[in-house]
């Protein structure tokens, strides 16, 4: 048996591989983009309109089973990433997946706008509604589908290429939101973002953080993450994106079986940086124990009856 292709596709984009650095943890250094193996499209760190100087104080911290992070999309804006970064990164052979913020609907439809010039260097944007919504009261975008609508309403009108959006595991009705994503054109949602958590400092009992929460992220959201993927596949047409917590091959695998088409991976880099070269050696392993040619054929398939499902399926076809 040759080796098992794990070519994907996802809203007219297709990747050779279905592992996908994860916004916020690479620099945006084409030296290091060039290197990376394991991966065909990288998410850049999240971009705004306006160039934003980030939170101060305290930004990261472990947890047992994970990393808090309160950055608050340190960035130069979009003009000048334009300017400075996209002609490097356009050159490194990788897909850019552009992650960019919704601040509020009138710089994001400016940044869209921008970006517009540059869509051929741009493999998909990524949509990131976990930010805050200040004239919602502070919420994030993605929390409730009338935020998702009122975004996607902006965004997607002038964005002609492909659009995915990154969803919040804070929404009350995450489905719903996911759902809302396809109704206003999104050619796929990412599932999903960190969850909120805290930490306090027991010099001062103060919280760690400025703004009180971070967002946590990794091995420890991962059987959360899954289960939002679990739930999320067959109530949306569109592909998913599964992100959170994944640090291993089998991680990846569980989130195709759980009905993904690709995974982000993020805070494991900071443990490997290299860890994508080896997932997508273990994924090909895992597959080729398992007699599958393709990575495509086990998309969902925890919902048909598992490895067994897809083998009926194969015969039938």
């Amino acid at each position: 048996m040759s080796s098992p292709d794990l070519r994907v596709t996802l809203g007219g984009v297709t990747l050779d591989s279905p592992l996908i650095p994860a916004s916020g943890i690479l620099p945006m250094d084409p030296v290091l983009w060039m290197g990376l193996e394991g991966c065909d499209g990288i998410c850049t760190k999240g971009l705004t309109w306006r160039p934003r100087a980030g939170n101060p104080g305290v930004r990261l911290e472990e947890t047992p089973g994970g990393l808090l992070n309160s950055i608050g999309l340190e960035n130069p804006g979009v003009q000048a990433w334009m300017r400075e970064t996209l002609p490097c990164l356009a050159g490194t052979g990788k897909r850019i997946v552009l992650n960019l913020a919704c601040e509020d609907l009138d710089s994001l439809g400016r940044a869209v706008e921008a970006l517009g010039a540059a869509s051929d260097r741009i493999a998909v944007l990524e949509l990131n509604l976990s930010c805050p919504n200040v004239d919602g009261g502070g919420a994030a975008w993605g929390e409730a589908p009338e935020g998702v609508r009122a975004a996607l309403g902006i965004a997607r009108p002038g964005w002609k290429g492909t659009l995915w959006v990154k969803l919040t595991p804070q929404a009350g009705d995450f489905v719903a939101t996911a759902r809302a994503a396809e109704a206003g054109g999104a050619d796929g949602v990412v599932v999903a973002n960190t969850w909120l958590g805290a930490a306090l400092d027991l010099q001062t009992g103060l919280p760690r953080f400025a703004r009180s929460v971070a967002g946590l992220s990794g091995p420890a959201v991962f059987p959360l993450s899954l289960r939002l993927v679990f739930q999320t596949y067959g109530r949306v047409g569109i592909p998913i994106v599964g992100c959170g917590g994944v640090r291993s091959a089998e991680d990846a695998l569980c989130m195709v079986l759980a009905g993904a088409s690709a995974v982000e991976v993020g805070t494991w880099h900071f443990r490997k940086l290299d860890c994508l070269a080896g997932m997508c050696r273990d994924l090909q392993a895992l597959l080729q124990a398992r007699g599958v040619a393709s990575l495509a054929e086990l998309v969902g398939a925890a919902h048909r009856g598992g490895f067994a499902g897809a083998r009926k399926e194969r015969s039938r076809a």
